[in-house]
């Protein structure tokens, strides 16, 4: 199955594979969020941990890509979406026991990334409202259905179908003052 129902064990797999970035990039400003679906409990999702790296005006790029790149990361530009950077795993390298057996997406953005404050307010407003998060569930299931469950087809679907579900849990989000930031480091 594309959609899986929640497993509490992806909040543990976001914790290991954030242990392994944090030693990594020891001396740097920035903090580690965990978002997309698997953020939020009870939510059904494709078992793929999605993490964005925050790092400060301070903080140089630079170095930050660096370190991901010591442990067999590479950068893989903004795809299209200012201010949020991917980082993809080496297919060859295949020796980390947790980066490259769990899987999961990994961006770099600024801490003034309008990607990143959309991310943190729909994973909190998803978080704190059981209903509409029960009617995203529904939706991500409907549109992995309609694809018989193909994750290529998935993604491009679901681009155009969730789109203005998404757009509107922001905006009532924003409407209501909810904070686009978070403190986990």
């Amino acid at each position: 199955m594309l959609i899986t129902e929640y497993q509490e064990k992806w909040a543990g797999d976001f914790s290991t594979i954030k242990e392994i970035i944090d030693s990594t990039l020891v001396g740097l400003e920035y903090s580690i969020e965990h978002i997309g679906s698997t953020a939020v409990p009870g939510l059904a999702a494709k078992p793929i941990i999605d993490i964005d790296i925050v790092f400060s005006k301070t903080a140089a790029f630079a170095d930050l890509k660096k370190r991901l790149e010591q442990i067999g990361y590479y950068h893989h530009g903004n795809q299209g979406i200012p201010d949020r950077e991917v980082f993809k795993r080496h297919t060859e390298a295949r020796d980390n026991l947790v980066l490259d057996f769990i899987p999961h997406h990994l961006y770099a953005c600024p801490d003034y990334s309008e990607e990143l404050k959309r991310h943190i307010l729909f994973r909190n407003y998803l978080i704190e409202n059981k209903a509409v998060r029960m009617e995203y569930e529904l939706l991500k299931k409907n549109i992995a259905a309609e694809v018989v469950q193909d994750r290529k087809k998935y993604a491009i679907l679901k681009e155009s179908k969730a789109r203005n579900f998404i757009e509107e849990v922001i905006k009532k989000a924003r409407m209501q003052g909810m904070p686009h930031k978070s403190n986990n480091r």
